[in-house]
């Protein structure tokens, strides 16, 4: 107990990364209504990007319109035709979401495209939390067995260049075998692309406290497991919080791909294959799955960075 009391105040003392919770302070305050205005410019950029986004999309489609799909002065074509069975305007887009998803169902297209995102996305977070798990676990064993970690780590950086879509049919042909329903094999897809970044970024931040930090611990008697519980892990959040937000839009990415594979019913990745099918006779559709899909990777990884926010919120910047 007095080793652990004398390791704590000595990090204090030290002013390190190790991170510390601060009495309110004038100067505080306005950090923080600095940070919500910058939060509140963020999203006004993010709204300004969405709207020169789409207004790209209509320029090019009236251009190609205008010039008949060839660039003027040659007959070089343009790399997508125009016409509204290649480019469906915007409007037409958005307003599929609010008509029925199918003839003859009530169902709105954005009803039926959030349902189906909500599967996704319990995927996307099982496969977050596996992956996560594994890479901290790896992380902590890598940086407290050198050996290992130089003959392990050549491996796992292999493993993220193998294409995905080699290695999505294979894990679903294992699962079957097992007798696992479709969605672990989806999970575990999400899960093979969310432990890398994260087992990278926490080995990074768990080697991140300055030497005289390190020094000032073991001179207090702190063992390994206190010097990481004390020093190292807290040190570590902010990188760790940055590999958990590559590690979501991987593991968005890796659940539809692996619900194209696993031949699940449901999934955002299954009603963009659905809606690719039948391409010709609602093109507008596969559009608006696409951008509900985009979506719904934002807001969950949005909602991880938030978290991110509120953990930190006390930490002292520097």
């Amino acid at each position: 107990m007095t080793v652990t009391r004398t390791a704590t105040a000595a990090v204090a003392a030290q002013g390190g990364s190790a991170g510390q919770v601060d009495p309110p302070t004038p100067r505080r305050r306005s950090a923080r209504l600095a940070a919500a205005s910058r939060s509140g410019r963020n999203a006004a950029g993010a709204v300004l990007v969405v709207a020169a986004l789409a207004g790209l999309w209509e320029g090019y489609k009236a251009l190609g319109r205008a010039v008949g799909d060839v660039v003027p002065g040659t007959r070089i074509a343009f790399p997508v035709a125009t016409d509204d069975l290649s480019m469906p305007h915007v409007w037409t887009i958005l307003g599929a979401l609010v008509e029925p998803a199918r003839r003859g169902d009530p169902t709105t297209l954005g009803v039926y495209l959030l349902g189906e995102t909500s599967v996704t996305l319990r995927e996307a977070f099982y496969g977050l939390l596996a992956g996560s798990s594994l890479g901290l676990l790896l992380a902590v064993l890598f940086l407290n067995v050198v050996p290992l970690s130089k003959g392990l780590m050549p491996w796992l950086v292999a493993s993220q260049t193998v294409p995905l879509v080699a290695i999505a049919p294979m894990i679903v042909i294992w699962g079957g075998k097992a007798g696992a329903p479709p969605w672990v094999a989806v999970t575990g897809i999400a899960a093979y692309l969310a432990f890398f970044p994260v087992t990278i970024n926490t080995l990074r931040g768990l080697k991140s406290p300055p030497k005289v930090q390190l020094e000032f611990m073991r001179s207090v008697g702190a063992g390994r497991w206190q010097v990481l519980g004390w020093l190292r892990i807290p040190a570590a959040l902010p990188f760790v919080f940055a590999g958990l937000r590559l590690a979501a839009t991987a593991s968005v990415v890796g659940a539809i791909v692996g619900e194209l594979s696993a031949g699940t019913g449901r999934g955002i990745g299954r009603a963009i294959l659905t809606f690719a099918y039948y391409y010709s006779n609602g093109p507008e559709k596969l559009y608006a799955a696409v951008l509900v899909a985009a979506a719904a990777g934002i807001v969950f990884v949005q909602s991880l960075a938030l978290i991110e926010r509120v953990a930190l919120r006390n930490r002292q910047t520097r």
